[in-house]
């Protein structure tokens, strides 16, 4: 009987330490992924030597662009990395913000000039940073809206779900919209925060074509 109790008594010391072992992985895991993401450079605007005008500073600027999965209204995922080869201008948005909506005719103009040679453009949405990942209700909400938006605005490129998710690794998203311009080698060659002019949309993306002129 001492014995059988005895021999439990290991068991069970055994089973916590296994336990203990493997929850200090996990949290070590944990608390690593954290301590990258803290670590990762955030984009900020400075002002411009020549002309003291706001220029947006993103240390991801000649490195390449972090890749994604997210999912599109209809449920299909897209990744970045499967783009690999043509450019690609990332545009992260919201419905409720002024200057995305000013500037989406712009985007989907250029977007049907520029596709024969190689372009699109990824819009990804960043409304769900207040919903849980259980809020099916919310979830659908946010969906419509933006579904609403694609409708209204005939918008031809991908619109992708949850851009929260990957705002850390895009060095945060402070303000909308905010774009980075993905050559076809996959490196992210300017990056803006808030609305700019056509022409300087224009110019970004045909230098992350390959066009000198």
């Amino acid at each position: 009987m001492k014995r059988n109790t005895l021999v439990l008594c290991v068991v069970l010391v055994l089973l916590a330490i296994f336990g203990w072992a493997g929850w200090a992985n996990w949290e070590y895991r944990r608390q690593a992924a954290e301590a990258l993401l803290a670590q990762a450079a955030r984009g900020e605007l400075v002002a411009d030597a020549a002309t003291g005008a706001p220029q947006y500073n993103s240390p991801l600027v000649q490195k390449p662009a972090p890749d994604f999965t997210l999912e599109d209204l209809t449920g299909k995922k897209v990744s970045l990395a499967s783009y690999k080869g043509k450019a690609v201008l990332v545009n992260f948005w919201a419905t409720w913000c002024g200057p995305c909506k000013l500037e989406t005719p712009w985007l989907i103009e250029l977007r049907n000039q520029y596709t024969p040679q190689g372009f699109e453009v990824l819009g990804i949405s960043t409304e769900g940073e207040d919903l849980a990942e259980n809020d099916k209700a919310g979830w659908a909400k946010q969906k419509a809206a933006i579904g609403k938006f694609v409708t209204e605005m005939k918008v031809p490129y991908p619109m992708l779900l949850n851009g929260d998710s990957i705002s850390k690794t895009y060095g945060g998203l402070d303000s909308m919209p905010t774009s980075f311009y993905v050559d076809r080698e996959g490196k992210i060659i300017a990056a803006q925060m808030g609305i700019t002019s056509k022409d300087e949309m224009e110019e970004n993306i045909r230098k992350a074509l390959g066009n000198s002129k």
